[in-house]
């Protein structure tokens, strides 16, 4: 290339990236700007969402991106380097931790509820669900929306003699784990035949990528039913069932009965925050809730990221909490509140 044409195609590249700024300011950070990324579960999507972009607000030289990519997809992240983060539904194992050049602190962060959600064309009532019926459903022995288990549970509802159409996720995922870590405490058939985990072996269903594959997939195909987290429900307004708990009662999904499923754990938090929380007892207690965890590395060289970081999570433990009921998700009980404020001090 001759000289003067190199020195018209820099100007022309100059002309492109200056027209990119003025259309797209923010494609360009700001000077002295900290980027923090993450990547994990989509349970807490929408809640990370909402307190990422609200944080920004308040710490404009801080961006925090966070790809909602499953659970399953977080800790590989988190494990390969390639995050300052990462998110999970399902506490890591120890394999896992093992795994880690640096030790991973475990910071729960909201409470939710995965909840079976139907689509059952003419039927209009709210379903209940016995845990047997559900693993079930899910083990493939169940085949019909009509088979008397339902139809028990279920007088005066008009339940179609039609196929169950079973919808599970297809990637590693939190949610899975939680739905599959309840089945397996209520059901011995599918904890020796599946077990519980984030990617298990189905034996029947369609997959869907994610809570939002899996409730697309739902409301698009008449006789389905599936599992999804309590928000991805409410925001794509599907229908969802109560589900007969430890106690004997139909206990449908929400802020209260959620809280009550956190309140025994809550006491006798582990030092490490690693505990499920299904089949929780307590009349009101909704059986499939659980905690969300942030995956911290205990040690962060870059002491920009390590401050804003620790910042953020003092910020999530008081101010980010008071978002949480919008977004249908349940606010951490004090006690873990408290906990966490010390393990804060772990990562330096």
């Amino acid at each position: 290339m001759e000289k003067s044409e190199r020195s018209l195609f820099r100007l022309v590249a100059l002309g492109v990236v200056a027209l990119v700024i003025m259309l797209h300011p923010s494609a360009v950070p700001a000077a002295g700007a900290i980027l923090i990324n993450g990547a994990g579960a989509t349970f807490p999507a929408p809640i990370y969402a909402k307190w990422f972009d609200e944080y920004h607000k308040l710490h404009s030289d801080i961006e925090i991106n966070y790809q909602s990519l499953g659970s399953g997809a977080g800790i590989r992240q988190l494990l390969a380097g390639t995050v300052d983060f990462g998110a999970s539904d399902a506490p890591m194992t120890d394999e896992q931790l093992s795994q880690s050049k640096v030790k991973i602190l475990h910071f729960p962060t909201v409470l939710g509820a995965v909840v079976p959600t139907y689509n059952i064309p003419g039927v209009t009532q709210e379903l209940k669900f016995t845990p047997e019926a559900l693993a079930g459903i899910f083990l493939g022995t169940i085949k019909v929306w009509n088979d008397g288990s339902l139809a028990k549970a279920n007088p005066g509802v008009k339940l179609p003699d039609s196929e169950i159409v079973v919808i599970h996720r297809s990637d590693g995922s939190g949610t899975t784990f939680v739905w599959t870590d309840y089945l397996s405490k209520v059901s011995p058939d599918w904890k020796s035949n599946v077990g519980a985990g984030p990617s298990v072996s189905w034996k029947v269903g369609l997959g869907g990528k994610g809570n939002e594959g899996v409730a697309g997939l739902i409301k698009q195909t008449p006789f389905s039913l599936g599992y999804v987290e309590l928000v991805y429900a409410v925001q794509n307004q599907m229908a969802y069932g109560m589900v007969r708990n430890s106690a004997g009662a139909f206990v449908k999904a929400d802020l209260n009965t959620v809280t009550h499923a956190a309140a025994a754990a809550a006491k006798s938090m582990p030092e490490d925050f690693r505990v499920s929380i299904t089949n929780a007892s307590g009349r009101d207690a909704y059986p499939i809730a659980s905690f969300t965890w942030l995956l911290i590395p205990s040690t962060i060289s870059d002491t920009s990221k390590r401050n804003a970081l620790t910042g953020f999570l003092k910020w999530m433990l008081h101010d980010g909490q008071r978002m949480t009921g919008a977004l249908s998700y349940a606010p951490l009980p004090r006690e873990v509140v408290t906990k966490e404020e010390k393990a804060i001090s772990q990562i330096h």
